[in-house]
């Protein structure tokens, strides 16, 4: 027996809280449009005939020209920085959340001129229904591009030189912070650091957090090792840090990949770690556990950061406000520091 609402039309929300899918996918049903598992088209049809929803044309008529698509670009001339357990994490965030959606995700790897063009024209001709963009550098073309662009566009991490709109990160700076001071309260007062990219925001607010740190405690920062986040970039750090500081006693590596790569150098150095010297990484992968000794590091929520994106836009794809985020951090105490 059909119920019906007396005093007004029921709305879109109401039908998709009804049949307990999000209100793009409902979007979706009411408007016939492809990718939309069985299951969930059955349920919204449901909440539609319970709940005697008529659709508005002109509601309708904008909703049909969803693609059902969203894109997530990663700003790197490099394809295989899909092999680094760091960005595979953000994807399976991203994927789940816009599974979630019923949304398809479009993945794009480009840093180069060509690859920015392929970019602009999936942009510019509405292929996606928004755009999750990480991995910027200073004065990135692509930054341009995402603000020009007038599909939702949400930051995978801020951008050195603007503050976007929409975007998800990481607390860097307390996370280093946090890192740093580790060190110091296990005695170590000659910590140097291997930072990331100083133009890239990631890297510029880690190292600021062991600047901070050090300074808090009336001890001079030493000059930074800069590094591209890869394993043999922290390798290659920690060899310069041992030849320019033969006295450290701690080291702050601003990832996981780095600070196995500082391990490897410190034991070919003869070095024992932590006896010598204590290292701390950042993000708490899986390099962390399998690394000998095992590191000491900052634990962040990498899937959780690829997650919250793709929810953001969601909302954003579907008309709704959304806020920037910023997500904690917390450090996860192993071998590496004694």
């Amino acid at each position: 027996m059909t119920e019906e609402l007396p005093h007004r039309h029921a709305t879109l929300d109401e039908v998709a809280a009804l049949a307990g899918v999000s209100r793009s996918v409902a979007s979706r049903v009411i408007n016939n449009a492809p990718h939309v598992s069985r299951a969930k088209r059955e349920s919204v049809e449901r909440a539609i005939r319970k709940l005697g929803y008529v659709p508005n044309p002109k509601a309708r008529a904008l909703a049909t020209r969803q693609a059902g698509a969203a894109a997530l670009v990663i700003s790197q001339n490099d394809p295989e920085v899909l092999t680094d357990p760091f960005f595979a994490q953000v994807v399976a965030g991203v994927a789940s959340a816009l599974e979630d959606a019923d949304l398809h995700m479009m993945l794009c790897v480009a840093a180069s001129a060509r690859g920015r063009e392929r970019v602009e024209q999936l942009v510019r001709s509405r292929v996606v229904d928004g755009v999750m963009l990480m991995a910027l550098h200073e004065d990135d073309p692509l930054a341009r591009i995402a603000k020009e662009s007038r599909i939702p566009v949400v930051f995978g991490g801020r951008p050195v030189d603007f503050e976007p709109r929409w975007y998800v990160d990481i607390d860097n700076v307390g996370g280093a912070r946090d890192a740093t001071e580790h060190l110091l309260t296990r005695g170590r007062t000659r910590v140097v650091t291997i930072c990331g990219p100083l133009d890239t925001e990631v890297g510029a607010s880690r190292h600021r957090g062991y600047r901070e740190a050090m300074m808090l405690s009336g001890l001079q920062p030493r000059p930074p090792e800069e590094g591209d986040f890869t394993e043999a970039a922290g390798a290659a750090a920690m060899a310069r840090l041992l030849e320019a500081h033969p006295d450290l006693d701690g080291v702050f590596a601003a990832n996981d990949n780095m600070a196995a790569g500082a391990l490897r150098t410190l034991r070919g150095a003869g070095r024992s770690v932590p006896a010598d010297v204590a290292v701390v990484g950042f993000d708490d992968l899986a390099v962390a556990q399998l690394a000998e000794p095992a590191l000491t590091t900052i634990h962040q929520p990498v899937r959780g950061l690829g997650r919250e994106m793709a929810r953001m836009l969601v909302e954003l794809i579907a008309g709704r406000t959304a806020s920037p985020l910023i997500l904690p951090t917390h450090l996860v105490e192993r071998a590496s520091t004694g």
